[in-house]
């Protein structure tokens, strides 16, 4: 993009400030402004209006999961069918491997944060160890697709280069970088961060396909003629991928998607419940959930919305890019957005100043006519790493995994 074509489609959405420093930057940095100006989405702020519009939601009934006892009773049958997709090539998995491990005390990507005691074992390892379990009982490899984020793309693909991988064939390992939006006022113009840099933030998980897409990876996907994608998140270091059994599951019950999910450990939980919203699935946020939702009682006398969703769902692709061609809903989120001042510094806001754009892997679900809630033992599939220490976290999660006798 050069200088002309970058001024014209900042004056299509009223960002023209962007370029107020233009003539002072060197070379490099002019390009790489103008390259940020060609990949950033500016008509997001377009729908900034009179402010943050609240989301409504529908109306919130139960959806009847799973359950481990119904799963037991026809595993076979369901590993059976599973197996098959896998063999004929039908199934891929995409991690979401976008974070910092800031919150570990690392300056590092999350998934290379080494959680060994006697030996070095990282996140990264445990999630490809999980997946060579399926493809060493399938006899085929899976292709895995892996999201970064501008700011550990580098250091994630050196990473697994250096680890040749943990051993799995490179060849069917795909990265890609998350798209990310800008971050504005709350009128709407977009800050910067830098003379020569734009203030963005990734555009939320429910970003992860337009991604691809933009990308150039659903090339793939539909070379391969992949028809199933399970999509995980990064922390979670006991979970299945491309289980075999989920996948049967959700295939023998003609359902778009499949979702996995966890009895709540107690009501206060801060996990995702799944749901239904005016008859189609979808997911309560842990902050959305209200004393009656909590209170609300099954036939037997059971909490009604007991599974708390794990981020690991499967998608069933056509569907899944019919959706996201019709546009996702667009979460507009009040944050602390650091940018630069008017006299060129650089500055750390205490309190929210603008906001940021999302899409949320909720709103793919809720737009999907069928969903399975798929029971998973919590202390076989679910030590989620999110803290350094306390719950959900490196010491919890070590506890768990030495629970199933993984060597750290």
């Amino acid at each position: 993009m050069n200088f002309e074509n970058a001024k014209n489609k900042l004056k299509e959405y009223a960002q023209e400030h962007i370029l107020d420093y233009y003539d002072e930057l060197n070379d490099s940095q002019k390009e790489a402004l103008l390259k940020q100006i060609d990949e950033t989405d500016f008509s997001v702020t377009s729908k900034v209006i009179n402010g943050k519009a609240e989301d409504k939601r529908g109306v919130i009934t139960p959806i009847k999961a799973m359950t481990l006892t119904e799963i037991n009773a026809s595993k076979e049958h369901f590993k059976s069918l599973g197996l098959e997709a896998i063999r004929a090539g039908k199934v891929s998995a995409v991690l979401l491997a976008g974070g910092m491990g800031t919150r570990l005390g690392s300056d590092n990507p999350k998934g290379m944060y080494d959680i060994g005691i006697t030996k070095p074992v990282y996140i990264f390892q445990r999630i490809i160890r999980n997946l060579l379990d399926v493809v060493d009982e399938a006899g085929v490899w899976i292709h895995l697709f892996i999201m970064t984020s501008d700011k550990n793309h580098e250091a994630t693909t050196s990473f697994f280069k250096e680890q040749n991988y943990f051993t799995y064939n490179p060849d069917y390992i795909h990265f890609f970088k998350q798209d990310m939006a800008p971050a504005a006022t709350y009128e709407g113009k977009v800050y910067m961060e830098a003379k020569d840099k734009i203030a963005t933030s990734p555009n939320g998980n429910g970003g992860w396909f337009s991604s691809m897409q933009n990308a150039g990876i659903v090339d793939i996907i539909h070379k391969e003629n992949i028809e199933w994608i399970n999509v995980f998140a990064v922390d979670n270091v006991l979970q299945r991928i491309a289980d075999p059994c989920f996948i049967g599951a959700t295939i023998d019950q003609k359902c778009t998607v499949g979702a996995k999910v966890v009895r709540k450990a107690d009501p206060d939980e801060k996990v995702g419940v799944m749901c239904l919203e005016d008859g189609r699935p979808s997911i309560v946020e842990y902050y959305e959930q209200t004393e009656e939702l909590r209170n609300t009682k099954d036939e037997n006398g059971d909490p009604a919305y007991n599974f708390g969703v794990i981020l690991n769902y499967l998608f069933h692709e056509p569907e899944l890019e019919e959706i996201c061609n019709n546009e996702l809903p667009l979460h507009i989120v009040e944050k602390k957005i650091p940018y630069m001042n008017e006299n060129g510094e650089f500055i750390k806001p205490e309190s929210p100043n603008g906001y940021k754009f999302e899409t949320l892997i909720l709103d793919m679900i809720h737009m999907l006519d069928t969903c399975l809630p798929f029971e998973v033992e919590r202390n076989k599939e679910f030590a989620p790493i999110k803290n350094k220490t306390g719950v959900d976290s490196i010491e919890s999660a070590r506890k768990l995994l030495k629970e199933n006798g993984i060597e750290l």
